[in-house]
């Protein structure tokens, strides 16, 4: 009898406390951040290296208080604006026996467990490892482990305390061979786009490498990877190409 099948689903996110710092600490901070520079520009307009220098000589012309009311305005607006994106941008994680949900902003995202050998939590992402060792999810989390850690391991998922796999990791430098081919443009390519912040193309292309079997792991803008079960390399391809059936062809 599978118990953690009877159990009910286990959901972990940042709960109402964080949408409570977020919808009205932010806010507050920004009022607070405006009032300040209200009440300093004065000082400010006097400095020669303070960035916007006209704009903070436009501030202290202003009349009050309507300058002081206006930049707590802004300050304020600013907040309600990353607290919108931090609502969209914070994951949610549903855990049951037979499988997890993972949802942020409009993207709900669903893993069996029978397709799932091991989740953990590694450089600030959840990742999830298939047999293998292919990831079959990694999201940017900064839930706390030890929550995350229970709600799988009381549904019965195989977790790790890190990434089994940490020490088959290899630096990439440029036409490193033992990589299937093709992966050495890519990596190419996703170095220019971590180095320039394009997070986006970085996230593609992490997508396609993943597609010829290497896994990747970032550490301060290199990039390090390892191959997965799945991966096919130049000379494993040779010696496919290579073989020959009991005729000889």
């Amino acid at each position: 009898m599978d118990v953690a099948g009877n159990r009910p689903r286990t959901v972990v996110s940042g709960g109402p406390l964080e949408l409570a710092v977020m919808w009205g600490g932010f806010p507050l901070l920004g009022a607070g951040a405006g009032w300040l520079l209200a009440a300093t520009t004065g000082w400010l307009a006097r400095l020669p290296w303070v960035p916007f220098g006209d704009l903070i000589e436009w501030l202290d012309r202003l009349p009050e208080p309507q300058a002081t009311a206006g930049t707590a305005a802004v300050g304020a607006l600013a907040g309600l604006v990353i607290a919108g994106i931090g609502t969209a941008e914070r994951l949610i994680v549903t855990v049951e026996a037979a499988q997890v949900q993972l949802r942020r902003s409009d993207q709900n995202r669903t893993v069996a467990r029978v397709d799932t050998r091991v989740v953990f939590l590694a450089d600030g992402h959840l990742v999830l490892l298939d047999g293998d060792g292919a990831e079959l999810v990694r999201e940017s989390t900064d839930l706390p482990a030890a929550q995350l850690a229970a709600a799988f391991r009381t549904h019965g998922w195989g977790w790790a305390d890190d990434d089994p796999h940490r020490s088959a990791y290899r630096l990439w430098v440029p036409e490193l061979p033992g990589l299937p081919g093709g992966a050495n443009a890519l990596l190419q390519a996703r170095e220019r786009a971590v180095r320039k912040d394009r997070r986006d193309d970085a996230r593609e292309l992490r997508r396609e490498l993943g597609l010829l079997g290497v896994v990747l792991r970032d550490e301060e803008k290199r990039q390090y990877w390892r191959l997965n079960g799945r991966a096919v390399t130049p000379g494993q391809q040779e010696t496919t190409s290579g073989e020959r059936g009991p005729d000889g062809r």
